[in-house]
């Protein structure tokens, strides 16, 4: 009985992240790869459409390991993104392994720019999103801020998503989170 409650909490486990998942894979507003296309990739529509797939993606899987109430959910995510990459048809699997890095080098690059001190976050972000457009936007102008804020929608789109798919935590109003957690006063 114990291995069929394991496989079945397992199961769900996956479908919720399968769910997540095909959240982050919807294609970005056509209005938004015109715009970066216009302002960062020299009119590229391609490049700019990828550099928000990448985006939306990097953002949901760096919300998984953030917000997740379970450990293991991070890497369960992973592991469901990368199977959504090597079924991509949009990628030629001769070339999943640039992308794979491509990828990799977005989170690591948008977990810095959250993860600083100096700035808005979410400035951060958009300044980031437009240098892998091929853009150079120090100045926080009215692009950087629409770049933000498209990142910042992509971060809000990731929260409710993974609240969707893996639910939320509940705690009675009297209980700190540290109680609840076992965790010491």
């Amino acid at each position: 009985m114990a291995l069929f409650s394991h496989w079945r909490k397992s199961r769900q486990r996956q479908q919720s992240a399968d769910g997540y998942v095909a959240s982050l894979l919807r294609e970005p507003d056509e209005a938004d790869v015109t715009w970066l296309a216009k302002v960062a990739t020299r009119g590229d529509d391609d490049h700019a459409r990828w550099e928000l797939r990448y985006a939306r993606r990097a953002i949901g899987q760096m919300v998984a390991q953030r917000d997740a109430l379970d450990d293991r959910t991070a890497s369960i995510v992973a592991a469901a993104l990368t199977a959504a990459f090597q079924a991509d048809r949009n990628i030629d699997p001769a070339r999943f392994a640039l992308v794979e890095r491509q990828f990799n080098a977005r989170v690591a690059a948008y977990r810095d720019a959250l993860g600083a001190r100096s700035a808005d976050g979410v400035v951060r972000l958009g300044q980031t999103l437009l240098a892998f457009s091929g853009g150079s936007f120090r100045d926080i102008d009215d692009t950087v801020k629409r770049a933000g804020a498209i990142m910042g929608g992509f971060e809000r789109e990731a929260n409710e998503s993974l609240r969707a798919a893996f639910g939320m935590a509940a705690l009675p109003e009297h209980v700190p989170p540290s109680a609840a957690a076992g965790t010491p006063k």
